[in-house]
Formats: C-alpha cells, structure tokens, sequence
C-alpha cells in the first residue's frame, strides 16, 4: 500500500551527526513510518568527504543571537545530558572545560546583545572565573562544566540506534536530490542533510556554503591525567583558536585546531601540526612538552560552513515532494545536533499538514 501523510516515508541524505540525529529524531517523531538514510559514506569511513569523525566535537557554544542558534544548542545540551548519565556507552561524557581569551570580554563575540550576558551561564550550573595566574597574558577565562565526545563511538552509536530502530541503511551515491527521488518514487518527504555536498548536488547547487579546514593531531593521554578541556582563542571563533580535548572511552587527546576558511586541501600539513602541537602544550601543562607527545595519528576534515549561518528550512520540490535541508553548522555539528533535529521536525509537521489540506 502506498504511503499516505497518515505513514509517510521518509528518505533522510547523508550519515554524518547530523543525517544520523535527524533520523533518529524522525523515528521517534513518526514510530511506525518507513525511514531510509541514503549516503555515501556512513560511520567508520574515513574521508575528506565525510566530515563528522574528524572533529574535535564537544559542547561549547558559539551562539549569541537571543534565538534560534542558542535554542537549538541549548536541546543539545539537555539531550548529552541525558546521554552521559543513561547510555556511557554513547561516547558522550561529563567534563569541564576551560576557556581562555586574549580579547576583551565585550570584543570575544561571547555576550548576546540583548542581554550582556554569556547566555548559557545557568544552563551549565555556572560558570567560574579563572585566576590570573592561569591566564598566562590573557585578558580573561572561565570554566564551566560541559561534555566531551568520542566521535568514534559516537557515531557507531548513532547508526546503532538506528539499526536497532528499524531505519534501513543504503550506500549510494547520487548527484542531485532528484534523481534520489526517481530511485525512491514513494518518498513522502526528503530530508538533505549533505552538508558540504550541497554546494555539488546539481539542483541545489547553494553557493553559500563553502569548507573551513581543521586539522588536528590525536596523541596518546599522558601519564599525569589532564583535568579538563582547554581552549584558547582571541575571541570565540578564530583561526587561530588552540584546543586540548581529552576524549572519553580511551579516545585519547585531540590537540587543535585550525580554521582555514576556503580551503579544500585534504593532505596533513606537517608544519602545522607541529604548531598545534606546541600551542597545545603550552596551554595544557599535563601533556608535557612536544618531544614527550606520543602521537597516533593526524587528522584534516571540512566543516560545512555557510554565509548566512546554518540552513534548516523547508522547499517544495518540483515534483511535488517535501525537502527538509539540514546542513552548513560549520563547527556546532554535535553541539547543535539534536537542537536543529527538533527543528527539522517542526518542518515535516508543516509540510505533511499541507500535503494533507491539498
């Protein structure tokens, strides 16, 4: 029997967190429906393409809008927490974090406007000066608790759940979002989230995105056990932000990071990652000096990041098909994940309660 709004089918594009939490999202939106998440590459791929396992992922939010960005990160937050006190299997753990400046607090993009305020102070159980001692020439820090992630058993964990939730899993690949639906002609509505690919598929072709390059340096966790997260920055998204992140579940320690915007380059620039390395060791004492650093692996990805900010919005197709476009979070993947997922939502309600008034 064809579907109708009543069970629609669901196709969601591409598998990285956010392909991955969308589905899940529809799952439990939507229990009996038919869900198939198509993609190229899935959990345990490693490509340039294929952005997700290379972050460095935790949560610390870059929102200061007084809207939608705070929101959606704010679902995250509540969403990890649940995460790390229910399923420690996830690869989502408890962790302070501490943040470091060299701008000003009124010029480190930190504060909403409207309010003045940092807006997340309560929503992480306060957030605690750092001493001057600590700072190192910086203008100021705080530290607050927050979560690490594993990307590895994060997204294993994610596609899991989606097995186990009955969404089936096809590895294709394909060159425009019609010719998708030619190949799935019952679809009730579509659901892109290809990240960058986006900027290829040939009829959406959104010349607003473009890749931030990151490149980071994996290294085994030293004998003296590092406290917490550290990042260091002038202000709270800049390419010259530095970042030490112990990861969860014998993860070890990812040293970053780098925000090259418009760079494609794939290929481990090893001049680079020597500078991360002695950046990350001067910021974090516990790893000692860069001669001392096992190092087990380097790794460069693209984030999908996007003028105007990230795209969660619904199109009616030409064929009359619902599309859903989830993607261009630039380096809030994981922290905003389950926080544009709800809002995805919010648009298949819409788009199926207009498919049903027609």
């Amino acid at each position: 029997m064809a579907p109708t709004p009543q069970t629609p089918n669901f196709l969601v594009f591409g598998a990285g967190v956010i392909g991955l939490t969308t589905a899940l999202t529809l799952r439990r939106t939507y229990p009996t429906s038919t869900i198939t998440i198509v993609a190229k590459h899935f959990p345990g791929d490693r490509s340039i393409e294929y952005c997700s396992p290379w972050a460095g992922a935790n949560w610390s939010s870059m929102a200061h809008d007084n809207g939608p960005l705070e929101h959606y990160d704010r679902i995250t937050f509540q969403k990890f927490s649940e995460l790390a006190d229910h399923c420690p299997e996830a690869g989502i753990g408890r962790f302070p974090l501490r943040l470091i400046f060299e701008e000003k607090i009124e010029k480190a993009d930190l504060l909403t406007e409207e309010t003045g305020e940092i807006w997340y102070r309560e929503l992480v159980g306060g957030i605690r000066e750092v001493g001057e001692g600590d700072l190192r020439g910086a203008e100021f820090g705080f530290e607050h608790g927050t979560f690490r992630i594993n990307t590895q058993v994060y997204l294993g964990w994610l596609q899991n759940k989606c097995l186990t939730s009955s969404i089936t899993l096809s590895r294709r690949t394909y060159l425009s979002l019609s010719s998708l639906l030619s190949d799935f002609p019952s679809t009730t509505l579509l659901l892109n989230c290809t990240g960058l690919g986006s900027l290829h598929l040939t009829d959406v072709r959104d010349t607003s995105l473009y890749p931030t390059r990151g490149q980071t340096v994996l290294v085994q966790e030293p004998e003296t056990p590092i406290p917490r997260m550290y990042i260091r920055s002038p202000k709270r998204v800049d390419p010259d932000c530095t970042y030490v992140f112990p990861r969860p579940l014998g993860g070890g320690v990812v040293l970053g990071g780098s925000r090259q915007e418009g760079d494609w380059d794939g290929e481990v620039d090893m001049k680079l990652a020597k500078s991360i390395m002695e950046k990350c060791c001067s910021v974090c004492p516990e790893l000692g000096k860069v001669e001392d650093l096992k190092v087990l692996g380097h790794g460069v990805g693209l984030r999908t990041s996007r003028k105007g900010g990230v795209r969660v919005e619904l199109e009616m197709w030409a064929n009359g098909t619902p599309v859903v476009h989830n993607y261009g979070h630039s380096g809030a993947g994981y922290q905003s994940s389950w926080g544009t997922a709800e809002r995805a939502m919010e648009l298949v309600k819409k788009a199926l309660d207009r498919k049903v008034k027609l």
